[in-house]
């Protein structure tokens, strides 16, 4: 199969990352690679033609790690998914719930499913991945043992769901973006896009005010701001930032000039077509 059929994604087969591959890109070979930055490698080196990587959540918060590769990738976002999480009590044939000890997962799932292991008084007990807790699991054959894991790591490893979508909240998302080696921007006035980039403020009094009031006084919604430090220095604060609009469009263009007087550097990371999740959430919240 070449390059161009593949679809890189963190974690182990199973995972909800794999889930957001075959839900998006269904005639693709998903490629599980072992940590981010080989996946973004992957896809560098021509092993994959996208890759499918989560950024952040709505309970836990952003993916810390993808945001320290990103800029340094040389990658393109060339669009957005947004996956409802679900959670399954997963443990092999022959255990119940009065059997099951112990419970095994990502940090995270742990942390979103709190609910079902006091129920049960479960040792919680942190794994690297998802549905790598699933294979482990199944390895074990043990039934005092239960992973917390995606449906179809229950169908790759044979486990039996022994409770359904456990997760303590039901409005559980995350985001994905796809990233590809090359850009590919949809051409203006084509529907709702979304722009995101980096940048970096000069480091003078009330620099992100003003580098910021452009966006304000041309109209343009930015819906991400998060800063995060450059190199481990305190004086260099880079920005990454997510605006509703085309660089093209009237009110965008003239907010990043004025962006840019402001700052050392802008860097646009990409442009695409906004995910109809996003779209329905901002009219709810208007």
């Amino acid at each position: 199969m070449t390059a161009s059929k593949i679809i890189a994604y963190q974690g182990e087969p199973g995972a909800n990352s794999h889930i957001a591959c075959r839900e998006v890109y269904p005639d693709r070979q998903p490629l599980p690679c072992a940590s981010f930055e080989e996946a973004l490698a992957a896809i560098s080196d021509g092993r994959a033609g996208l890759g499918m990587i989560p950024v952040e959540n709505s309970i836990a918060g952003r993916v810390a790690d993808i945001h320290h590769f990103l800029p340094q990738a040389g990658l393109h976002i060339t669009g957005e998914f947004f996956l409802p999480i679900h959670f399954q009590l997963l443990a092999v044939e022959g255990a119940s719930l009065e059997s099951l000890r112990s419970v095994y997962s990502h940090v995270h799932a742990l942390g979103q499913c709190r609910k079902i292991i006091r129920k049960y008084g479960l040792t919680a007990i942190v794994t690297g991945d998802t549905a790598g807790s699933a294979r482990e699991v199944a390895e074990w054959n043990d039934a005092s043992r239960a992973s917390l894991a995606p449906a179809l790591a229950a169908e790759i490893y044979g486990l039996k769901t022994l409770a359904r979508d456990v997760e303590d909240e039901d409005h559980n998302t995350t985001r994905f973006i796809v990233l590809s080696k090359t850009p590919d921007w949809p051409a203006p006035g084509n529907g709702p896009v979304v722009t995101t980039f980096l940048f970096r403020v000069r480091n003078v009094p009330a620099a992100l005010y003003k580098a910021l009031g452009g966006f304000a006084t041309n109209g343009v919604n930015m819906t991400k701001l998060e800063s995060y430090m450059v190199d481990g220095e305190f004086a260099a604060t880079q920005f990454l930032a997510d605006v509703d609009g085309h660089p093209e469009d009237p009110g965008p263009r003239r907010a990043l000039e004025e962006l840019a007087f402001f700052t050392h550097e802008v860097k646009i990371l990409g442009v695409y077509p906004a995910h109809p999740f996003r779209i329905a959430t901002q009219k709810a919240a208007e």
